[in-house]
C-alpha cells in the first residue's frame, strides 16, 4: 500500500457524512395554485428552505419540482414551507 492510497483511505474514512449527500428531486402536487401569482409565492417559499438547489413550478399542472440536498433538508421540510405560505402540498414522486 502506497502512502498516497493510505492518505486517500484515511481522508475518505474521516470525511463527514454530508460529503456523501445525494441530490434528490421531488415533484409536489400543489392543488392550491390557482392564479398567476401562486407559482411565484410557492417558488419563493421553497427557495427559502436551506438545501434547496432548484425549483420549477407549473401553474397548469399545479406542481412544483424541487431539487435539493437530502443531507441538508427533507421533503417534509419543503412541504412545511409551502404550507407556511398558504399552500398545501404533497409528494407525487421522489427520485
Amino acid at each position: 500500500m502506497t502512502l498516497k492510497s493510505l492518505a486517500l483511505g484515511l481522508a475518505l474514512a474521516l470525511a463527514p457524512a454530508a460529503a456523501f449527500a445525494a441530490e434528490q428531486t421531488v415533484t409536489l402536487s400543489v392543488p392550491g395554485m390557482t392564479c398567476a401569482s401562486c407559482p411565484f409565492i410557492v417558488e419563493s417559499a421553497i427557495s427559502g428552505v436551506n438545501g434547496v438547489q432548484a425549483v420549477e413550478t407549473s401553474l397548469e399542472a399545479r406542481t412544483a419540482t424541487v431539487t435539493f440536498d437530502n443531507a441538508v433538508t427533507t421533503v417534509d421540510a419543503i412541504t412545511s414551507a409551502t404550507l407556511s405560505a398558504g399552500y398545501e402540498s404533497s409528494s407525487v414522486n421522489e427520485s
